[in-house]
């Protein structure tokens, strides 16, 4: 094997993985979207419902902007998770190739 032969698998090795780190990362960034602009635009379009009180002192509009910035810790945990587990390991075996 020659050392062009085995930097170009390594190049195509690394922007395989590249290109899967920008997949998992446009999936999460579009379903933050969601949930924030789905949340943003019911504030403002559909105020009754968002002033609707569940229990006292807590209205859906609180509880659906609580779960907004809770969804947005566990994306972030599906995240680091994923790469941890998952982006880390194939890095690493990419460089120790010989």
């Amino acid at each position: 094997m020659y050392i062009g032969d085995f930097m170009s698998e390594r190049l195509r090795s690394l922007r395989a993985l590249a290109n899967q780190r920008w997949r998992v990362s446009i999936w999460l960034t579009a379903a933050m979207m969601v949930v924030y602009f789905g949340f943003i635009l019911l504030v403002a379009f559909n105020k009754k419902l968002m002033g609707q009180t569940l229990v006292p002192g807590l209205s859906i509009g609180i509880l659906l902007g609580a779960l907004t910035i809770v969804t947005a810790w566990v994306l972030i945990f599906v995240y680091v998770r994923w790469t941890n587990h998952n982006y880390d390991d194939q890095l690493e075996k990419i460089r120790n190739r010989n």
